[in-house]
């Protein structure tokens, strides 16, 4: 059978870093795009990231990229493509607010599953890449806060797979690697209704708390093996 053009992308290497969510994230599932299940209760985060910032979080922030997609791509050709597919040929037609809601989307998809399971370590490949890039995880974590405090106003600090290295960039608003053709395999959200609930303006106690205590970096390592 011949493979149509939504195969070929699902297929192909722009979209690969979506395939490791679980079926409950619905990663290539067409508008109307159905925001995700959060992975625990919204207090198993907590005291890093109290219930209340997890509520309004992913309650008001999250679902609301999903809701304002929906309507944006509404009887538009961006309606028959998937979720990562729509962040792509966003960022490429230059469609903002198209590519600022898919992109947020998809974003926070990643970052609440990377907390799922609890703060495993890294292994294989990963660990092996943080260990001559940066002289191992607590190297790579130390490089990651730094970025975050690179970051004017907001955004995210991504880790991404570049061959078989990591690379640590911070990028604007919306941005990720996915637009650019990247596979991210770590997400941290540096937005302020990320943390000054909990945390002020203290940004960077915030990202080290969540490198320390809340991502799995076993998820992250099978991120960047496959």
């Amino acid at each position: 059978m011949d493979l149509n053009r939504r195969d070929m992308l699902v297929l192909s290497g722009t979209v690969a870093a979506a395939t490791l969510f679980a079926p409950a994230i619905q990663a290539h599932a067409a508008a109307p795009f159905k925001l995700p299940e959060l992975p625990y209760a919204e207090d198993a985060l907590a005291p890093v990231i109290s219930a209340r910032t997890v509520g309004l979080h992913y309650d008001k922030h999250h679902a609301g990229y999903f809701k304002k997609l929906n309507t944006l791509v509404e009887k538009t050709p961006y309606a028959d493509l998937s979720l990562e597919e729509v962040v792509v040929r966003a960022k490429k037609d230059g469609n903002a607010p198209v590519f600022n809601n898919a992109a947020q989307a998809w974003n926070h998809n990643l970052y609440w599953q990377q907390f799922q399971g609890g703060s495993a370590p890294a292994k294989g490949a990963f660990a092996a890449a943080a260990e001559s890039g940066f002289g191992g995880i607590d190297g790579l974590k130390k490089k990651i806060v730094a970025e975050a405090d690179n970051v004017f106003g907001t955004g995210w600090v991504w880790l991404v797979r570049d061959g078989d290295k990591i690379a640590v960039t911070g990028m604007k608003d919306a941005g990720d690697p996915l637009a650019e053709g990247g596979k991210a395999v770590l997400g941290i959200d540096v937005w302020e209704h990320a943390y000054y609930l909990d945390y002020e303006n203290r940004r960077a106690e915030h990202v080290a708390a969540v490198l320390d205590k809340l991502v799995n970096w076993q998820f992250v390592s099978d991120r960047f093996d496959a």
